[in-house]
C-alpha cells in the first residue's frame, strides 16, 4: 500500500531518518565531509547529527568490535497510525558485513518499531547483489 500524505516537516524528518540509517550501505555518506557531526557517547556508540535544508536530526549509532554499524536508533520517529503521524522509538540492526569493491557493508538488516507491546520488525533484508563503482 502506498500512502498519499500531504507534505509536512514531520514526514520529511521521518524520511530523512530512514535515509540516514540506510547509509550503512553507503558509508561515505556518514563522513564529516558530508556534513555529519559525530559526538562520542562511549567506545561503542556515538550520536550523529545531520542537517538537510531546515531539518536537523540526530541518531544514535552503536558499533561492533570491528567498528561496523550494529544499530541505529531514534527515540521518536514518525509512523503512520490510523492516517495520523504517531511517534515511537525506532531501530535498525545491521550484521553480516562483507567487502564489496573495498567497502565494508552489511548484507543483512532488520528495521523495527520499538513499541510498548514489543518490537515490531517491518523490514528485513538479505543482500544478494551489491557492488560499488567509484568516480574517477
Amino acid at each position: 500500500m502506498v500512502a498519499n500524505l500531504p507534505d509536512s516537516s514531520d514526514l520529511s524528518k521521518s524520511e530523512l531518518m530512514r535515509f540516514f540509517a540506510e547509509a550503512a550501505w553507503y558509508p561515505t555518506a556518514l563522513l564529516p565531509s558530508q556534513g555529519v557531526l559525530w559526538q562520542a557517547i562511549n567506545e561503542q556508540s556515538a550520536i550523529a547529527t545531520f542537517t538537510d535544508s531546515s531539518i536537523t536530526l540526530s541518531l544514535r549509532f552503536s558499533f561492533d568490535a570491528n567498528g561496523f554499524i550494529e544499530t541505529v536508533f531514534a527515540a521518536a520517529r514518525g509512523r503512520l497510525v490510523d492516517e495520523q503521524i504517531s511517534y515511537a522509538p525506532w531501530q535498525g540492526r545491521f550484521w553480516n558485513y562483507t567487502d564489496r569493491n573495498g567497502v565494508q557493508v552489511p548484507l543483512e538488516a532488520e528495521i523495527s518499531w520499538l513499541l510498548p507491546e514489543g518490537n515490531k520488525p517491518y523490514y528485513r533484508s538479505f543482500m544478494t547483489n551489491l557492488s560499488y563503482e567509484f568516480a574517477k
